[in-house]
């Protein structure tokens, strides 16, 4: 059976000799930094409660989409492979598909992440393949009954400094709350404010939840002044949990201003179920500038994630719901749709705007000359379908000429997928060094400058861009 090339100590290193031994020197700059996650989105009870992991399939398969699309496209159906709850099969018999299948992410983030995780976090030196699908199953099972492998245990051994999960507004955060109060757990777990479902009013159920938010939160005002109200009294709960920052899954960037009454009567006729397309996009979009000129005043940092059409398979999301694996990115314009947004708040002081995409052609064109201006912008890392070593050498190469790199966020994993966030982590402080190494060899920054920049990238970016 084929040794596991995770072992391979200059994995995604470059292959040429002379940078390769400057990226190697880069990367040990910055090996043992402690992880900095400050989006994602792990079950805070999942520390909290501090319960072992379930078996195999249902930990690294089941809930990854990345890895259920691609088994998918291949003709197994979802039911399969237990997304969204199903249980038609046994969890051995989804990892045997699982295995099957390995051959099918020669190439892809996924078989990195996996890889890692499996060789790293769990011990396997073989490569899966469907003749060793049982014996790594019971591997990893017997592992993971090992009191090591409890999830406090594995947050204290990936040395992750500060993980940020994604939370409802309602969320009480009784998670992070029993975790900031025992004295047992050293790391820190925060939450983050995600509005989409308060703020999208085609989203179903939009109505029932926007009147429950507004007589839990809303200080005794109805309408729309009770929503802003509540809205705001809510982040201020976050806050008082240690939340940093606010995340929106917003359909594109698109931005604009209405007055009071504009944005009441759109308001009005949303929660009486007559509100129509356009009423959607522009009451999204004041939102947006909404939450912008909140995070003025309370200081969480804003990140947006636009441009993804969610749930493009309407039979999958019927069946099997959201995170299913088919939401597909579409082309973003952040300069025009931004525009009303950072009119009034670009410069402000203290606003910190996050920019993410998925459509690579913003990169240069648009994302690296707005935060090569606005001093509340940055680049978002490369997010989704970009997270990985190719995607994220382009990034580099498409933003940095014009805005540097203190206009990048640093590293986010935006993962479910707790024991990958080592590997995630991993993969990005090796793209790094990669990149900085051809730098290096072709006299374009100094050596010197380049270990000061690697630190900064992994470890201080974060930090700062979240005010950690």
């Amino acid at each position: 059976m084929p040794t596991s090339i995770a072992s391979d100590p200059d994995r995604l290193l470059p292959a040429e000799t002379r940078t390769r031994s400057i990226a190697r020197e880069l990367l040990e700059r910055v090996d043992n930094l402690p992880i900095i996650s400050p989006h994602g989105h792990v079950d805070p009870s999942l520390l909290a409660e501090d319960t072992p992991f379930p078996d195999p399939a249902t930990l690294l398969v089941s809930p990854d989409h990345y890895v259920t699309r691609l088994i998918h496209a291949s003709g197994v159906p979802l039911d399969q492979l237990r997304v969204g709850g199903t249980t038609e099969v046994e969890p051995r018999q989804v990892w045997r598909r699982f295995c099957e299948a390995w051959p099918l992410f020669d190439g892809t983030a996924s078989a990195y992440w996996l890889r890692s995780a499996l060789t790293h976090v769990f011990g396997l030196t073989e490569e899966l393949s469907a003749s060793n699908a049982d014996a790594t199953f019971d591997t990893i099972n017997a592992r993971l009954a090992e009191p090591g492998f409890r999830p406090r245990n594995l947050f204290k051994d990936f040395n992750i400094e500060v993980l940020a999960t994604t939370d409802d507004p309602m969320d009480e955060l009784s998670a992070h709350a029993k975790l900031a109060e025992d004295g047992s757990f050293s790391g820190k777990v925060i939450p983050t404010f995600r509005p989409d479902s308060y703020v999208k009013i085609e989203t179903p159920g939009w109505a029932g939840r926007v009147q429950r938010l507004i007589s839990a939160a809303g200080d005794g005002k109805t309408g729309y002044e009770g929503y802003i109200r509540a809205l705001e009294n809510r982040r201020r709960h976050f806050i008082e949990h240690g939340a940093v920052s606010t995340d929106h899954g917003a359909r594109s960037p698109f931005t604009c201003k209405l007055t009071t009454a504009e944005a009441t009567r759109i308001f009005e006729r949303a929660l009486a179920g007559d509100a129509d397309a356009a009423d959607r996009d522009v009451f999204e979009g004041h939102m947006m500038y909404q939450m912008a000129r909140m995070s003025t005043e309370d200081g969480l940092v804003m990140t947006i994630h636009p441009g993804i059409y969610r749930n493009h398979h309407p039979d999958t999301f019927e069946r099997f719901g959201g995170d299913s694996g088919h939401d597909i990115p579409v082309p973003v314009s952040f300069t025009e749709g931004l525009r009303p947004l950072l009119a009034d708040f670009g410069t402000a002081e203290g606003f910190h705007l996050v920019l993410f995409t998925v459509d690579e052609t913003v990169y240069s064109r648009e994302l690296a000359p707005l935060a090569g201006f606005y001093p509340s912008v940055y680049i978002g890392a490369p997010w989704w379908f970009l997270d990985a070593p190719d995607a994220m050498l382009r990034f580099r190469a498409s933003v940095t000429e014009t805005a540097g790199f203190s206009r990048s966020s640093g590293f986010i994993d935006d993962t479910r997928a707790f024991c990958s966030i080592p590997a995630r982590h991993d993969a990005s402080r090796r793209i790094e060094a990669a990149f900085l190494s051809r730098l290096v060899a072709e006299g374009r920054v100094s050596d010197e400058r380049a270990h000061e920049l690697i630190v900064d990238i992994v470890d201080a970016a974060p930090r700062r861009v979240f005010k950690l």
